[in-house]
């Protein structure tokens, strides 16, 4: 075991999946020599040569058509999409090309050793182009599968699994944990099942779900909840495409109350399909209606980020109105 941050634990995962398979490459804008705009790949050229770490020009469009191209031929290509706001140029070659490779081909063609690495999220004064989480644009999509670590340990074992999964995936990192979470991680090679949900927590009174950065806000809900005397049980969905809807539901149908914290905007998000399903296979267990608290409805703000993100002070209130409703 070794102390990581977030983003080590990301660059552990690269440098083995790229040791065991010399068919695993990285690309993207200067992940380099320069390793990334947040260092995430530091030394795996330098290790691996300028084959198989390299950049590439300015347009992501085309680091996805290449990329498309590469696991088709039977590599495990791993495509560097530097922000998550800027991955909207390659939204055709992941939506129409991607996704539908497999079933276009009718399975003699397919792209599943392609993994999509792309930092999201907010609370780092990134203002409207540095800050979204564009995951619910992408679960509308069959054929790819959705990825959000919460910590190190996470983050490594997810990687490592879809780097080799037989599905084309999209990790999407919250840049807002890359250095400030810090945790134990083994050293040599593990996997965390995808589509898979952890019980972080046990309780009796109320089920909270989340997943990536948000995680860390509903545990600080949770904490407070619990000096009033409220027992939570606390979920990460760990993928949000395919989501664990079976766990979810099955902690609605003990608790009798559900509330859905995420950081993209309200109207839309990838909490209302949660909740949509939650209402379709626990009903008569619910005690009061599904609560969600989300970002808002606007471009995300740089001078007033915090009030517009979905903080632990707006979970608590949602905590509350659920057990008062």
């Amino acid at each position: 075991m070794a102390k990581m941050n977030l983003l080590q634990a990301i660059n552990s995962a690269l440098d083995l999946a790229m040791a065991k398979n010399d068919k695993v490459s990285i690309f993207g804008e200067d992940v380099g020599h320069f390793g990334g705009v947040f260092r995430a790949t530091s030394g795996l050229q330098e290790k691996y040569g300028r084959d198989r770490c390299f950049n590439t020009p300015l347009v992501e469009q085309g680091i996805i058509g290449f990329a498309n191209g590469l696991a088709a031929q039977g590599s495990f290509p791993v495509a560097e999409i530097q922000f998550g706001d800027y991955i909207f140029p390659a939204f055709d070659q992941i939506v129409n090309e991607t996704a539908k490779f497999r079933y276009r081909s009718g399975n003699e063609f397919n792209v599943g050793g392609l993994t999509i690495r792309t930092p999201y999220g907010g609370g780092i004064h990134g203002g409207h182009y540095h800050s979204q989480s564009p995951e619910a644009y992408f679960a509308h999509t069959p054929g790819l599968k959705i990825v959000i670590p919460r910590n190190p340990y996470e983050a490594k074992g997810l990687l490592l699994s879809s780097i080799f999964d037989p599905n084309p995936v999209l990790f999407l990192e919250p840049k807002r944990m890359y250095r400030a979470a810090v945790g134990e991680v083994p050293e040599e090679e593990y996997t965390i099942p995808l589509g898979k949900a952890d019980v972080m927590k046990e309780g009796s009174d109320i089920t909270l779900v989340g997943w990536g950065a948000q995680m860390e806000i509903i545990e600080k809900a949770a904490e407070l909840a619990e000096k009033d005397g409220v027992s939570c049980e606390i979920i990460d969905l760990r993928s949000i495409l395919p989501w664990d809807k079976d766990t979810v539901a099955e902690s609605v149908r003990k608790t009798g109350r559900l509330v859905i914290s995420q950081e993209a905007p309200h109207t839309n998000a990838f909490g209302s399909e949660v909740a949509a399903t939650v209402q379709e296979m626990a009903f008569l267990y619910l005690e009061s209606p599904i609560m969600r608290v989300s970002g808002l409805d606007t471009p995300y703000p740089l001078a007033h980020e915090k009030e517009y993100m979905a903080d632990h002070l707006k979970t608590y209130e949602a905590i509350k109105r659920s057990l008062n409703y």
